[in-house]
C-alpha cells in the first residue's frame, strides 16, 4: 500500500511548545522520534512528555533540557527516575487498568502521540505490535499522531489494530525493537520459583511479569496441564511452555485458548513467535486489568513483587521510602481479580533480605513508604523460606506467618519490636 514519508525531524516539527505528548509504552518506543523531538530542545519549551515505563533512551529527561521538557510518567523506568530529583520530572499514580480511562475522560488531554506499528496490510491496517495498554486511548484523545513505520515491529491480533488513516504523519524506519535476554535466577529466586510452582494446579490461569522469579517459576511448570495466560504482560518464559502444550489456554472462561496480555518485552526470539500468531491476543490495559473479566478465568493465580512488606501485611510497591521507585502497576488490579477468581491464589513474592542485608519484611514500612497493596487486599506472600497465608487471619496471626518466613537473622527482631509496640 503507498503512503507519504517524512524524516523524523520533519515530523516532530508537528509538537510546538507548551504541548503534551503521549509517548508509547515499553519497546514499542519510537526511538527515531524520540530522538528526533530532544534535537529539537533549543526552539521548545514546556512540553510535557509523558508515558508508562519505556525501553530504550530518553534524551528529553536529561536535566540540562529541563526548560524544554517536563517528564509525566505513570510508572518509573530507572531512565527517567533521575528526573524526580532534578525537578524536570513528576510520577502521576494511577493504576494501570485505569490509565486509558484518564485519557477516554480528557481528565488529561493530549496534544500529540508519539506511536510506532507495522507497515500496513493491503487493508491498510497497522498494528501497535507489542504494546497495547493506553496507546488506543490516546489515539483516540491526541489531536496529531506521528507514527513510526517500523517492519520490524510484529502484527500481533486483537485492540492494537489501527487503520492508516487514523495516523497523521508517517516516519519510515528499520530498527530492531529494544530487547532483553531471559534473566538467570538466582539461588533465593529458584527458591521462591519452586514454592510458587507447587502453589499452581492444574488449569490455573497466570498473570506474571518479566523477572527472576517469574523466569524462576515458569522453568518448574512443565509437568503441569491446561495452564492459561491473562497478564499485563509476559517475556520469553511462556514460549518453551507453549510449545510443549503446558500453556494452552484451554481451561479459559473468558478469552478460551488465547494468551492474553496488554504489552511485551522480551528477546527477539519472542518478537518473532508473537508475530502474526493468532493465540497470542493483544489487548487494552482496561481490559487485561479489569477485575470483573480477570475473575471469570478459574485458578488466577497473580504473581507480583514488593520493595518491602509490614508485618501486618502492608506492601510497598513504589516507593523506597519518601523516594518514588516504580509505580502502582496492576499489582492490585490482579490480586483483586485473583480473590474473586474460583481457586485464585493472589501471591506476593520477594527475596527476605536487601542485597545489603536489610530484612524486606518490617515491623513498620519506612518513613513515607506508599501503600500499594493494603493488608486487607493480601493473600499469600512467598520469600525464600516458605509460604505465608495471610487471608482471614488477625494481626497477631500475620505476625506468626510473616515471622516465620523472614530471614533467620531478623526474626526476632521483628517479632520483638512489633510485641513491644503492642499493635496488635
Amino acid at each position: 500500500m503507498k503512503y507519504i514519508t517524512v524524516s523524523p525531524k520533519e515530523a516532530v516539527k508537528k509538537i510546538k511548545s507548551n504541548m503534551r505528548v503521549y509517548i508509547q509504552a515499553a519497546a514499542a518506543a519510537p526511538q527515531s522520534l524520540i530522538n528526533a523531538l530532544a534535537e529539537r530542545h533549543e526552539e521548545l519549551r514546556n512540553v510535557e512528555i509523558c508515558h508508562l515505563h519505556i525501553e530504550g533512551e530518553t534524551p528529553y529527561a536529561d536535566p540540562k533540557y529541563k526548560k524544554s521538557f517536563f517528564v509525566n510518567s505513570f510508572f518509573i523506568g530507572s531512565n527517567v527516575r533521575h528526573t524526580l530529583n532534578e525537578g524536570n520530572g513528576c510520577y502521576t499514580p494511577v493504576f494501570l487498568g485505569e490509565l486509558p480511562i484518564l485519557f477516554k475522560r480528557k481528565i488529561i488531554d493530549i496534544d500529540v502521540a508519539l506511536i510506532q506499528v507495522s507497515p500496513p496490510d493491503k487493508h491498510g491496517y497497522c498494528s501497535l505490535g507489542v504494546t497495547v495498554a493506553a496507546t488506543p486511548a490516546a489515539i483516540e484523545n491526541a489531536s496529531c499522531v506521528i507514527a513510526e513505520i517500523n517492519p520490524k515491529m510484529p502484527r500481533t491480533h486483537g485492540d492494537g489494530i489501527i487503520h492508516i488513516s487514523e495516523i497523521d504523519v508517517l516516519v519510515e524506519v528499520d530498527r530492531e525493537l529494544v530487547a532483553h535476554e531471559m534473566p538467570v535466577p538466582n539461588e533465593t529466586e529458584v527458591k521462591i520459583g519452586n514454592y510458587i510452582a507447587e502453589m499452581i494446579d492444574n488449569g490455573s490461569t497466570l498473570q506474571m511479569g518479566i523477572g527472576s522469579i517469574p523466569n524462576a517459576v515458569l522453568t518448574r511448570l512443565t509437568n503441569h496441564k491446561n495452564l492459561g495466560i491473562h497478564t499485563e504482560m509476559f517475556s520469553d518464559g511462556i514460549i518453551d511452555l507453549i510449545l510443549k502444550d503446558v500453556i494452552n489456554c484451554n481451561n479459559k472462561k473468558i478469552n478460551y485458548g488465547k494468551a492474553v496480555a496488554t504489552f511485551l518485552v522480551g528477546s527477539k526470539k519472542l518478537y518473532e513467535y508473537v508475530d502474526d500468531n493468532p493465540f497470542i491476543e493483544m489487548k487494552t490495559a482496561d481490559y487485561t486489568n479489569n477485575v470483573s473479566i480477570i475473575s471469570q478465568n478459574p485458578k488466577v493465580v497473580s504473581i507480583n513483587s514488593a520493595i518491602e512488606i509490614d508485618i501486618t501485611g502492608q506492601v510497598c510497591a513504589d516507593s523506597i521510602g519518601m523516594r518514588m521507585y516504580s509505580g502502582v502497576g496492576g499489582q492490585v488490579d490482579f490480586i483483586r481479580g485473583a480473590t474473586y477468581s474460583e481457586g485464585g491464589k493472589p501471591i506476593i513474592a520477594l527475596p527476605s533480605i536487601t542485597k545489603k542485608g536489610r530484612s524486606r519484611i518490617v515491623p513498620f514500612l519506612q518513613t513515607g513508604a506508599g501503600v500499594v497493596t493494603t493488608r486487607a487486599h493480601v493473600h499469600y506472600v512467598v520469600t525464600e523460606y516458605g509460604v505465608a497465608d495471610l487471608y482471614g487471619k488477625t494481626i497477631k496471626q500475620r505476625i506468626a506467618e510473616l515471622v516465620k518466613i523472614a530471614h533467620p537473622d531478623h526474626r526476632e527482631t521483628i517479632e520483638r519490636c512489633y510485641y513491644d509496640k503492642k499493635i496488635y
